[in-house]
């Protein structure tokens, strides 16, 4: 007797597999020349559409969806990455979900995270260009002066130091109301937030503060909640933001994320304003201020 096809919806679907679910999802078969036959539940790829595209089973698919198979070789997930027509970002986070690699992970622990004294240094000694010193998570470990009057100035300055109470800059965009109001541009942020989240998640599956962190905003913010699941992914490293200060005004500002090097996910986020712009002329009055 012929065995079933595995749908969808069959046994459990790790991380790995819910995000090869939601790229399937914004697929259509006309986009990778498919012909499409019979009712379709979503317009997104089948299951074993995306198989026969990758050149793989369905069964073997299946597997790795569910975590049952740990060994599947660079050229299977290559296959994957460009029947999903995944971009760089995207690629990168399905080869870390696809082979995780415990022991160059740093070890979850429940301690709060500590700033690099070198990067503390460095973020000092940036004078009025506003600073953050992130952690992996988004915890805000230490700003400069400038940094803290651009984003968090209702915040006391000393807060970062609050270990166990100190700020995290995803909380404050989805829960604090002085913070939603400084980006004119809220739900593009919000999306490169959480799609940054997600792509340094993979290499920090295993920390409980990652969990505590997704359940505490799920439950408080719908928002935040829907882009979760939406599995978005992005390596944030530089752009544009457009704040709306409560005490200068509109501000359009560059932004550079500089990583550390030691891998441990901390980076220094700064922001600049060409030369010369009413912008430049803002964040000059505002870091001057006493």
């Amino acid at each position: 007797m012929a065995l079933s096809q595995p749908t969808d919806t069959d046994g459990p679907v790790t991380e790995l597999g819910e995000f090869l679910r939601s790229r399937r999802d914004r697929i259509t078969p006309d986009e990778v020349g498919v012909n499409s036959y019979g009712r379709r539940r979503v317009p997104g790829l089948r299951r074993e559409e995306l198989a026969q595209l990758a050149g793989v089973s369905v069964t073997y698919l299946t597997r790795l969806e569910q975590g049952q198979s740990q060994n599947a070789s660079d050229a299977i997930i290559d296959a994957l990455a460009r029947a999903l027509q995944l971009d760089a970002d995207e690629r990168t986070h399905l080869f870390a979900l696809a082979h995780p690699t415990p022991e160059k992970r740093p070890r979850a622990t429940s301690k709060p995270e500590v700033a690099k004294p070198g990067a503390e240094q460095l973020l000092h000694s940036m004078g009025d260009v506003p600073a953050v010193l992130l952690g992996r998570f988004n915890d805000i470990l230490a700003w400069n002066r400038s940094g803290h009057l651009l984003l968090a100035g209702h915040l006391d300055y000393d807060a970062p130091s609050m270990v166990e109470d100190r700020p995290n800059q995803l909380r404050l965009l989805f829960l604090d109301e002085h913070t939603r109001d400084l980006y004119v541009d809220w739900t593009d942020e919000v999306a490169l937030a959480v799609a940054s989240l997600r792509y340094v998640a993979a290499q920090f599956a295993d920390d409980r503060r990652l969990a505590e962190l997704v359940g505490e905003l799920s439950m408080n913010s719908p928002e935040f909640a829907r882009l979760w699941a939406g599995h978005d992914v992005r390596l944030c490293t530089s752009g544009s933001k457009r704040f709306r200060h409560p005490e200068v005004g509109e501000l359009e500002l560059g932004y550079e994320v500089l990583h550390l090097p030691e891998g441990n996910g901390q980076r220094i986020l700064t922001h600049t304003a060409e030369p010369g712009s009413p912008s430049f002329a803002a964040l000059r009055l505002l870091t001057s201020a006493s």
